[in-house]
């Protein structure tokens, strides 16, 4: 932990905030003198402040205790290239797109990794009728409490279309008909399948 580099940091994203001293000091409920000596690497926020830091200047504690912000180079997001995440605790799915290495995601307080695709197998099917200008999509898999089918999503080069499932509801949902894309599905026991379609 280097003081003068945390200190930085602080004084950078109060300034990116357009936060005075007075303002962190205010929210956190300790003297401005505290915060400076904080920017000038005379001293370090205590742990109970560290939460409400993270808050207020929106960026993780850890970053705080490196007294770094990465520099990544603005890129494009590539939709093709959308990583999905489930939390183990909660089920949460959240996405990111543009691709996986430089996104970092938590949930429950927890990092998560991006879930990789894999071929589906036999007990992993998903079946295709045409219903006027959609998909009517159906599967066998079970749809119980503690094993079912989580979400299904559509990703092309320009959207992703996710539909979210529940334990006990039909194997069956409607998707409209688009090309050149694949889809993703999730069993919360088995993982990610991909299917071009």
């Amino acid at each position: 932990m280097n003081l003068s580099k945390t200190g930085n940091l602080i004084a950078a994203l109060r300034r990116e905030q357009g936060f005075t001293q007075k303002q962190v000091a205010e929210k956190l409920d300790i003297s401005p003198k505290t915060v400076s000596k904080w920017e000038r690497g005379q001293g370090f926020p205590d742990v109970s402040c560290l939460s409400a830091l993270s808050e207020i200047f929106r960026v993780d504690v850890k970053k705080l205790l490196e007294g770094e912000m990465p520099k990544r180079k603005a890129e494009a997001a590539n939709v093709k290239k959308t990583g999905f995440y489930v939390c183990d605790i909660c089920g949460n799915l959240m996405t990111d797109m543009g691709g996986t290495m430089n996104t970092e995601i938590f949930c429950c307080g927890r990092k998560l990794s991006p879930l990789s695709p894999k071929v589906p197998d036999d007990s992993h099917q998903l079946q295709f009728d045409m219903v006027e200008d959609e998909y009517y999509i159906t599967f066998s898999h079970p749809m119980q409490k503690d094993h079912y089918i989580s979400f299904v999503s559509y990703v092309r080069f320009d959207r992703v279309l996710t539909v979210k499932l529940y334990p006990e509801q039909d194997g069956a949902l409607r998707f409209p008909v688009m090309r050149g894309g694949k889809f993703y599905y999730y069993c919360n026991e088995h993982g990610l399948f991909e299917l071009k379609k």
